[in-house]
């Protein structure tokens, strides 16, 4: 593997492309440590100390996403969420409107547009999105309980505000463009190497934070721990990410001319996973809502009280069945507007494919379907265990499960990005006829 990656520098054109999208992850690094202007930088470190050493689960996700550069109100501060906001938006749109499918048949120009669409919708999530965080960090409310928390945006005036959000609405394009300039001139998979970047970023001060809070032997024990634990949660994601149904596909033979064609044995490829990390991110925005709602909300009502007690802190019993059912159903429905069994059947059958064993047409898109929903119960079911692994593993480490670095949507991101992204070097290695990384 050592030398597969010598042999990747020693390669001039795939060296341009490692060392171009290193100076890429450079500069947005930097970016995510640039105060928007009008935030006062000192008072925003002292609350950014206080919130990590306690629990702060309401912009955790969002957090998370920007690497911290959201808690810290940076350039950057957005980060990438947004991007990938549109871009789930605009697949669910494309199931709805049938504009938008008709584009996606279209080929390279309908996805090009489609593309474009992504663009514009995320310029404007990144404007309100921006609103919503300068209005929050002006209120006090982005840290509850800081005693400088109101006083972050020393300027209230309309002119700070809109430089704020226009600043940061910037920066979410800038990011943008920065992951787009991966994906044509480096390695590929720009916005999902960015999204690698960001939380990679946080895996040092969150080991760091559980071993200063530890109290066996000084922390280490609890140190170790966590790392055996993530060894065994990269393993068990890894296992699972990689595992796969694959239903045999029998092409017949056709004759044109004096040449004959077809005749080829292949099959399709059904991940146990094949939702992806989607449905955690669904099931995580949609418990956002109310704690945000309740958040901005000064009313004392009983409901908000209720909600504030059950949904807020992220480990109440409620929250957590709330959140793995939640995961299961977005799993299934994410599968079910994504892979579609009519389409596959009909695919096949004109081109004169068959499953052994199964006739052509319906009968096929029901066993697709069968196969499809037999495979997706336990994809789910390990979706929601190991989002839940950061309440579970860490109730003896203090309670901050905030700080667990290796489990929930993070390592589910990291893992599938760092196996993609290897795939990429490899193939294009192999192309030059040298070994890979696995022999």
């Amino acid at each position: 593997m050592l030398t597969a990656f010598a042999r990747a520098f020693k390669t001039p054109d795939l060296r341009k492309k490692l060392f171009f999208t290193l100076g890429i992850i450079v500069l947005y690094r930097l970016g995510a440590h640039i105060p928007v202007p009008g935030v006062s930088y000192e008072n925003v470190q002292t609350c950014v100390d206080q919130a990590s050493k306690g629990n702060n689960s309401l912009f955790g996700l969002v957090n998370m996403f920007s690497g911290g550069a959201l808690l810290q109100i940076t350039i950057f501060a957005l980060g990438i969420m947004p991007y990938i906001t549109a871009s789930i938006i605009l697949q669910l749109l494309t199931v709805v409107i049938p504009r938008l499918e008709a584009l996606k048949k279209e080929g390279q120009s309908g996805q090009g547009k489609i593309t474009q669409y992504t663009r514009y919708l995320t310029v404007a999530l990144a404007i309100l999105q921006g609103t919503g965080l300068v209005a929050t960090a002006r209120s006090g409310a982005l840290f509850s309980g800081c005693p400088v928390a109101d006083q972050i945006v020393p300027n209230q005036s309309i002119f700070t505000t809109v430089v704020m959000v226009l600043t940061m609405t910037a920066g979410t394009a800038a990011v943008m463009w920065l992951g787009e300039l991966i994906t044509d001139r480096g390695i590929g998979n720009g916005m999902s190497i960015l999204m690698f970047i960001s939380i990679a970023a946080s895996f040092p001060g969150a080991l760091w934070a559980i071993k200063t809070s530890g109290k066996l032997a000084d922390g280490w024990i609890e140190f170790a721990t966590v790392i055996l634990i993530g060894f065994v949660m990269v393993g068990l994601v890894v296992f699972v990410e990689q595992a796969q149904r694959r239903i045999p596909v029998q092409y017949a033979k056709r004759m044109i001319g004096r040449r004959s064609y077809g005749g080829t044995s292949t099959y399709i490829p059904l991940k146990v996973n094949q939702a992806g990390v989607i449905p955690v991110i669904f099931a995580s925005s949609l418990l956002y809502i109310p704690a945000l709602i309740v958040q901005f909300s000064s009313s004392t009502a009983g409901w908000a009280t209720w909600i504030k007690d059950h949904f807020v802190s992220g480990d109440h019993p409620y929250y957590i069945v709330t959140y793995f059912l939640l995961i299961v159903f977005f799993a299934f429905f994410y599968v079910a507007i994504s892979f579609n069994p009519e389409e596959v059947a009909d695919n096949m059958k004109k081109y004169g494919g068959f499953i052994p064993g199964i006739r052509a047409g319906r009968p096929t898109a029901e066993y697709l379907s069968y196969v499809l929903n037999r495979i997706t119960w336990p994809g789910s079911l390990y979706l929601g265990l190991i989002a839940l692994v950061p309440t579970m593993a860490l109730a003896g480490f203090g309670g901050a499960n905030q700080n667990f670095p290796f489990g929930g949507t993070s390592i589910l991101i990291i893992v599938g990005v760092g196996l993609e992204t290897v795939k990429q070097i490899e193939s294009q290695l192999q192309q030059r006829n040298y070994e890979g990384f696995l022999r």
